[in-house]
């Protein structure tokens, strides 16, 4: 047999590492980004929050849901975000109109009366793709050694 075997994925701690394909240049690489189960787990906990008998004040809604957010988005800030964020993100504006539909008894979709700039705006969503990523600690090294 020549060459080398592919290493399958592996999951551990929310992470899948394993080889990646950059989409830009097509070549492969060692990487990680959230697992599969971590998505999901971060869809299910917007999909609780937004659940059909929820009467609490909008604005206790989205504090919540920005908590769960914000958090999800701390602990997943190293390795290929992309296709992860956007997925989340996607599934969380989504959440909120058909919640805001319920809520306010509007007939149809919702995009016309919730459009993605009022959720992300006007009604205090954070949106994943605005919020920054967190340096890895070690990442931020002096150049000159402290004078003491």
């Amino acid at each position: 047999m020549c060459g080398t075997l592919a290493a399958s994925p592996s999951d551990f701690l929310g992470y899948t590492f394993g080889p990646m394909y950059s989409p830009r240049t097509g070549g492969r690489y060692n990487g990680a980004r959230p697992s599969k189960k971590a998505i999901a787990s971060i869809k299910g906990a917007i999909r609780k929050q937004l659940r059909t008998g929820n009467q609490a004040p909008w604005a206790e809604v989205a504090s919540l849901l920005n908590r769960t957010v914000r958090g999800w988005a701390a602990y997943f800030s190293y390795g290929s975000l992309e296709k992860a964020r956007h997925s989340v993100q996607r599934n969380l504006y989504h959440s909120v109109r058909r919640f805001l539909r319920r809520r306010h008894k509007v007939a149809g979709p919702g995009y016309r009366q919730f459009p993605e700039t009022t959720v992300f705006g006007a009604l205090g969503v954070l949106a994943l793709d605005r919020l920054p990523r967190l340096a890895p600690v070690n990442a931020v090294r002096e150049t000159r050694p402290r004078a003491g």
